[in-house]
């Protein structure tokens, strides 16, 4: 059985952090800089700015168990959306590679809630509106996933997609 790979590139980009910390919260700031090519990003982006360093990596198709065991291995996390404009960002990130299925991201239905892996709450939400989404009570499709128009499906967890390490 063939395994179904992303290809990989990388580059990085800096903003002092003066510029990161007036503008880390303005989506529109950097949703032109991602359109007007002011900030280049790949397949890999890092961002340094006010002391933080944040990481994007879209790897090869694997089940949201396996992708979770592979960012672990590598000393990562999967990665937690907070925002509107990690969102933005991370979207970004999956359109650069062509890739047209959802990411897995740290997301997981657990108990009677959906939870961030590294324990964050889950204040901002981007679900997708179709129809049949049943993020309020799943029963088999309890993962988070990433769609390259920026909005989040539950799916089952077996299904074998790319991810997001962070």
């Amino acid at each position: 059985m063939l395994e179904s790979t992303a290809k990989l590139t990388s580059s990085t980009f800096h903003l002092s952090p003066v510029s990161w910390r007036s503008r880390c919260s303005e989506t529109q700031w950097v949703k032109k800089a991602l359109e007007d090519g002011s900030v280049s990003t790949g397949i890999k982006s890092t961002a340094h700015g006010n002391g933080q360093e944040v990481t994007f990596s879209v790897q090869q198709e694997k089940t949201w168990e396996e992708a979770l065991e592979h960012c672990n291995e590598n000393h990562s996390n999967f990665t937690s959306l907070l925002s509107k404009t990690e969102n933005l960002l991370a979207m970004n990130e999956i359109n650069k590679t062509g890739i047209n299925e959802p990411v897995w991201i740290g997301l997981r239905y657990l108990g009677d809630r959906w939870l961030w892996l590294n324990g964050d709450p889950l204040v901002y939400q981007a679900w997708s509106q179709r129809g049949d989404q049943d993020q309020l009570c799943p029963v088999t499709r309890r993962c988070g996933a990433l769609t390259k128009n920026g909005t989040w499906e539950n799916r089952d967890c077996q299904e074998k997609l790319p991810f997001i390490c962070a």
